[in-house]
């Protein structure tokens, strides 16, 4: 299990006693009052958590566990903190009151939304970007280290465009998704790319992330009471694949659970999701949160009653459910009634009441506080404030006190390099989707300023616009969209205040302020293209007008009023009159550019075959204007390729409560991997002002054991004039698989991004490990390799016509299932027949449980399961405990004892066929 600070499955801690009273003896001073472990860096957080845990009444702990906010205990420096805080595309929000949301933060930077990140295909720029978020979360939060959890970033995948958030996906795939958003995590964490603590950071988190929404999130007309219902296969393989991955290459403090039931069960109280699933499973050892408050939805939408319940739960049980299943804190605002953690905790543990898990007591809720604490701990919020590097950072950038939630902040956070920033994402997330050519002679001109001469009858495509340096020179910008009296940024955003609008710049903007840094006496005007007040009529005299243009740009997109959270699109179709109005347009003018910016994928089939050029972005953050001018004027050779497949024919898709993947008498599939209908434009498409091509395709070897890997390799080409980025994307396919197994048409197993100057060639690698390539087998539960032949491709997208090399090789054998995950849930010897299910505070002389559960690699698990659902170790697995305390807690051989008073970490160490994995988990005594 990765650790990130010290691993720790559970934390149990002791009180440590007051401090003896000086014996008043002459000349004999007073002894200094020890230090409380909870304060003492010498300790481990988890340590420090058990610690702190230990000093707390039960009132007192259930106060920790409501998002907004936990209380403030002073006797033990305890400050007010909120959990609910976002940072999605720029921090966004910070709770700063008990009891209401968190409140949106005004003049930070809003760089592009997640679809448009997804959409560049690079995981170091979207690393960079989150880096520079999370220093602006440490410049504007409370005090410069409290509120520093974030309910971001959203994970749920963009399986259909109809859904409201799916500019807050990444992606329909999950490994992009998961490539993505796991430098999204160890940018705001303060990580390096592999996922460790940045030595810059002392130790300490910068921040804490939310991966959310734990899982299969994806409706919004039922996301608070529907059920995503599916097979376990498509449960692991797809929804829930993304999250794995990234708790596996990032170890993220945090995970969300969703509001919806999966398969019967409320998310927030799903033992299989929260503790099978991400803790036993996948190695996750941060905290759970609920939605918003979704805990309140088990009673309220839900109204579940649990098997072998004798009616449906109440509010008690709705507690003690969710926080025996591993919910640690309560996000008690959103959708919500009078009833929380705090107020019922104390009333559910003296109820006893039996759960999935065994008798709700105290122990489930110092497990799940010192996960909390913990947290906290590492982000240095209890530690001297010159020892925690990140604050003193955040200082030097902005002095304390300067910084306030209004206008008159003057978008002090709004530096230079930070609007830099969301320019460069902007440019590469920006998708040409087409390029053709305009009949007639092209006008000599600039390519972005330089000289380029084009012969008279040359045909060439459209873009880049050459704008010409010098004489007369019309461009017309068109839409409502192009230069709006306020820009939308996308869900979650900030308020933009008078000084944050000045560092805006929308379309129109950006495009006159670079044609007219090439031409200073280009004329470039801005027509509404629509009524002012409405976008159902267009514009009679901005069509009428178009014609007069050397080129016309019409800006067409979405907002909150197409689609957002709680609101899914029933048509795909642009809002309002703008297809007509494009194809108005274009009829009127040739050189007629069509840029779409929204929610996801819209119908083209109206406009698409009569404009030359067309783009696509999702919300491209405050410098979209800039960007949008790098790429039509080609100061950026665009680089964006499509995050999802682009349907031709939407309504061909199953209903958005249909969770099915695969395709079925009655309908198509989902995403790239399984459709097989039509699409406009494949998944991984787009198109820049180079063209690449691909040669020497080697692999290292033809027959593989399914336990080994493959080395692919091949030259990468920029055929064409300028330079510019290739996204090369590796496929992998099963061609002879029999249709029965229903194995996707292909997947994506690799990508990387790389730039080339004019006519350069690079060598680009791929390890394709086999045991990913596996698929999971209800019949069996655990992941199993197909044995036979396998199809490599590389390409620049998903579809056939776009792979340009292919290799076959056949795989071998069965998979030799290896320790992957060990996590654990001590508890005393004598507690399983008070069904007692985990503990955080033993006694000394008492034998310690660890309820060791060891997952493979094929996702079988092993030893203490869950209540009533152990399963024997195997019988050449070795288990190995160490003690770092021994004083507090023993080790001899297997059998693990508290012995005094203290806090002392135990690692377990499985060994097995050669591979070993640990878990470390803390135990404190009284």
């Amino acid at each position: 299990m990765r650790k990130r600070v010290s691993t720790v499955a559970l934390a149990i801690g002791v009180a440590v006693s007051g401090v003896l009273a000086a014996v008043a003896v002459p000349a004999v001073s007073a002894p200094k009052p020890r230090e409380p472990i909870y304060l003492n860096r010498a300790y481990s957080p988890e340590e420090r958590a058990a610690d702190l845990v230990s000093r707390l009444t039960l009132a007192e702990k259930a106060s920790q566990m409501n998002s907004s906010l936990a209380a403030a205990i002073p006797r033990l420096g305890i400050a007010a903190y909120s959990y609910w805080n976002e940072a999605a595309h720029g921090v966004a929000r910070e709770g700063t009151k008990d009891n209401a949301n968190p409140d949106v933060l005004t003049n930070t930077t809003s760089y592009p939304v997640d679809l448009s990140l997804g959409s560049t295909w690079n995981p170091d720029l979207m690393y960079a970007e989150a880096s520079m978020i999370s220093d602006e979360a440490r410049e504007v939060v409370k005090d410069n280290r409290l509120d520093l959890n974030f309910y971001s970033p959203t994970v749920n995948l963009a399986r259909d465009p109809r859904w409201g958030r799916n500019d807050e996906a990444f992606s329909e795939d999950p490994l992009l998704t998961s490539e993505i958003a796991a430098q999204f995590v160890n940018g705001l964490e303060g990580k390096d790319q592999s996922g460790n603590l940045l030595r810059s950071g002392g130790g300490y988190l910068k921040a804490i992330t939310t991966l959310k929404h734990f899982a299969a999130n994806n409706s919004e007309f039922n996301r608070l009471t529907g059920s995503s219902d599916m097979d376990e296969r498509t449960l692991r393989e797809y929804y829930t694949a993304q999250f794995r991955d990234i708790v596996r290459r990032s170890d993220p403090g945090s995970m969300m659970s969703s509001y919806n039931r999966v398969n019967g069960v409320p998310a927030a109280a799903d033992v299989h999701l929260i503790d099978t699933l991400a803790r036993q499973t996948f190695g996750f050892d941060g905290f759970f949160t609920s939605d918003c408050d979704a805990i309140y939805e088990i009673q309220a939408g839900h109204h579940w009653q649990p098997p072998g319940a004798a009616k449906p739960l109440d509010e008690l049980g709705r507690t003690a459910y969710a926080n025996s299943a591993g919910e640690d804190l309560d996000c008690n605002q959103g959708y919500h009634d009078k009833f929380n953690y705090a107020n019922t905790i104390p009333n559910a543990v003296a109820a006893r009441i039996q759960t999935q898990t065994g008798v709700y007591t105290e122990n489930d809720v110092d497990v799940s506080l010192t996960r909390l604490f913990a947290a906290r701990i590492a982000t240095g919020e209890f530690d001297d404030e010159a020892a925690v590097p990140w604050v003193a950072q955040a200082r030097a950038r902005i002095a304390p006190g300067t910084w306030v939630n209004d206008d008159s902040n003057n978008a002090v956070t709004q530096t230079p390099e930070r609007l830099a920033m969301a320019r460069r994402v902007a440019g590469q997330s920006i998708v040409l989707l087409k390029n053709g050519t305009v009949g007639g002679a092209d006008k000599n001109g600039t390519v972005g300023g330089a000289d380029k001469n084009d012969s008279a009858g040359s045909a060439q495509p459209l873009l880049p616009l050459r704008v010409p340096a010098t004489g007369a020179y019309r461009v017309a910008v068109i839409g409502h969209f192009a230069n709006p009296e306020s820009m939308y940024l996308g869900g979650y955003s900030n308020i933009q205040g008078k000084a944050g609008k000045a560092n805006e710049v929308n379309g129109y903007q950006g495009l006159k302020a670079a044609i007219q840094k090439i031409n200073p006496s280009a004329v470039v005007d801005f027509l509404p293209g629509t009524d002012p007040n409405s976008l159902d009529r267009v514009d009679a005299a901005s069509v009428e007008a178009a014609a007069n243009y050397d080129a016309v740009i019409v800006y067409a997109g979405t907002d909150d009023t197409t689609a957002a959270e709680e609101s899914d699109r029933s048509s795909l179709a642009l809002p309002g009159a703008q297809a007509s109005l494009i194809s108005q347009v274009a009829a009127r003018n040739p050189r007629t550019i069509v840029y779409v910016e929204t929610i996801g994928q819209v119908d083209l089939a109206p406009f698409q075959d009569a404009v030359p050029a067309l783009l696509w972005s999702s919300y491209n953050g405050q410098r979209k204007g800039e960007a949008l001018a790098d790429v039509l004027l080609g100061a950026v050779n665009p680089s964006g390729r499509l995050p999802f497949s682009w349907y031709a024919d939407a309504s061909q898709l199953p209903a958005l409560d249909d969770y099915a993947i695969r395709p079925s008498a009655t309908s198509p599939g989902r995403t790239y991997m399984y459709y097989t209908g039509p699409v406009s434009y494949p998944f991984g498409y787009g198109l820049g002002y180079s063209d690449f091509r691909y040669t020497n395709l080697r692999v290292d070897r033809h027959q593989v054991d399914a336990n080994g890997s493959l080395r692919v390799s091949a030259d990468v080409t920029n055929t064409g004039s300028v330079a510019g980025a290739e996204v090369v994307q590796l496929y992998v396919s099963t061609p002879d698989a029999p249709a029965e197994l229903q194995r996707p048409i292909k997947r994506l197993e690799g990508f990387q991004k790389i730039s080339l100057d004019p006519h350069q060639t690079k060598r680009v690698e791929f390890t394709v490990d086999v045991p990913k390539l596996a698929f999971f087998d209800e019949s069996a539960n655990r992941y199993q390799v197909d044995t036979g032949r396998y199809e490599i491709q590389l390409g620049s997208s998903s579809a056939d016509a776009d792979i340009q090399q292919r290799a076959s090789v056949r795989v071998t054998g069965a998979l030799n299932p290896v320790p992957s995950v060990v996590s654990a849930k001590p508890a005393a010897s004598s507690d399983a027949a008070q069904q007692v299910a985990q503990r955080v505070l033993f006694p000394a002389g008492t034998v310690v449980d660890p309820q060791l559960t060891v997952a493979m690699s094929d996702d079988t698990l092993y030893g203490y399961i869950g209540r009533g659902a152990s399963r024997a170790l195997p019988d050449d697995l070795r288990v190995r405990y160490h003690s770092n305390r021994p004083d507090v807690v023993s080790v001899r051989g297997d059998v693990i004892r508290t012995v005094g008073s203290g806090v002392a970490t135990v690692t377990a160490t499985v060994s097995y066929h050669g591979r070993q994995a640990s878990t470390d988990f803390v135990v404190y005594v009284r």
